[in-house]
This record gives structure tokens, sequence and C-alpha cells, in this order.
């Protein structure tokens, strides 16, 4: 990390950032935000431009970032400050756990862009997006709310929109990989996929509204 990015983990952390490990119970968005609102999950949110950069644009809903690398952790906090962001908070550690300690129906949105592909067969059952994890994912979606994942990796995008299609409380939003959302930013590692060749596919799934 850059001493200005060691400065910003260490100034901020106590106050913008959760440890996963350390969660004790159930998981309090109240509590965390300091206020009741729309949540967004970020699984995986990199070095946190996109998610500045959404935050700053969707003031009304409040956006988790999930990370394990230290200095994308430390870069999102310092985006944050530096942009007057009330609605981010950033947590370090396995996101699934995270979930699991989230009550049923309190995620209004949950990103999953461009995680890891694990592309060796035998890698698969590590990938973020297979059947049981989505259907945890969708549990924590109050219904109406999107699962959005985006992958830059041609084979593990049609894994992702086999394994969406097949949950029974998802409804493909596009019947298929959806245009570019224009709200999703264009960052680095997507620019140099696109330099590189390789399209970018998105899909958008909405949990059914229940009756």
């Amino acid at each position: 990390m850059s001493d200005r990015q060691r400065d910003a983990l260490t100034r901020l952390w106590p106050a913008y950032g959760l440890d996963i490990d350390d969660l004790d119970g159930a998981f309090d968005p109240t509590a965390l935000f300091g206020r009741r609102a729309p949540l967004v999950l970020e699984i995986g949110s990199g070095m946190g431009d996109a998610t500045a950069t959404m935050a700053a644009a969707d003031p009304d809903r409040d956006y988790l970032a999930v990370e394990v690398h230290t200095p994308g952790i430390a870069h999102l906090l310092e985006l944050t400050e530096r942009a007057g962001l009330g609605n981010v908070r950033v947590a370090r550690g396995d996101a699934l756990d995270l979930v699991r300690a989230m009550p049923e129906a309190s995620l209004d949105a949950v990103h999953v862009f461009f995680p890891d592909p694990w592309p060796k067969a035998r890698h698969h059952k590590r990938r973020i997006i297979q059947p049981e994890h989505v259907a945890l994912l969708r549990s924590r979606l109050v219904p109406g709310g999107t699962l959005h994942c985006a992958t830059d990796w041609a084979e593990y995008a049609e894994a992702m929109r086999e394994t969406l299609t097949g949950d029974p409380e998802l409804v493909d939003e596009h019947d298929g990989f959806a245009p570019r959302p224009a709200h999703r930013p264009v960052t680095k590692f997507e620019r140099r996929a696109l330099t590189a060749g390789r399209p970018i596919f998105d899909l958008v799934h909405r949990r059914v509204a229940r009756d």
C-alpha cells in the first residue's frame, strides 16, 4: 500500500469498516450506517472506484462493499472520504459469511462484478456464482430486488446464466444477457478486458415478488 492508503485505512476504518470475522450474531445495517435505507451489497469491490461512483449517484440507498484486498479497501475508504459519501461502508472478509448473518429479505440489490472466474475445471467449485450461493443471495433479496452479475469470461458467463436461470425464484430481466447498464461505471479492469478483445457480459435477475 502507499503511505496515503495506509493513512486512510488507519483513520477511516473505525468509522467506515466492518470485520466480518468479528460479527457477533445477526448483522444490523441500521447500526452500521446510522439510518434505515435500502441496502446494496457489492461482492468483490476491487479498488472501489465503481462502488464510490454508484453510491455518489444513488444517495438514497446504502452501499456495503465486501473485499479482501487491503489496498482496494484502503482506496475505497479514501474515495469515500474525498467524496463525502455517508452511504458507503466497507467489509473485510468472506462475503458469504456476511450474507449468512443477514436477515432474509434485507437487501435491495446484490452486485457481483467481475468475480474470479476460476477457469480450471477443478476450481469451478470455488466460484461465487453457483446454485447454493445464488440461493443464499436470493433469500436475502427483498421481493423485486435484483442480483446483477458481470464478467469478461465467456465460459463463466454461460455458467452464470444457467445457474441464475435455474433458480426458481429469480426472473431474468432481459431473457438472456442484459444490455450494458448505464449505472455500472466502466472500470480500469473492464477497459483492459475490452482492449484485450474480451466482451463483457451482464446478467440482471430479479427476485419474484411474493403474493
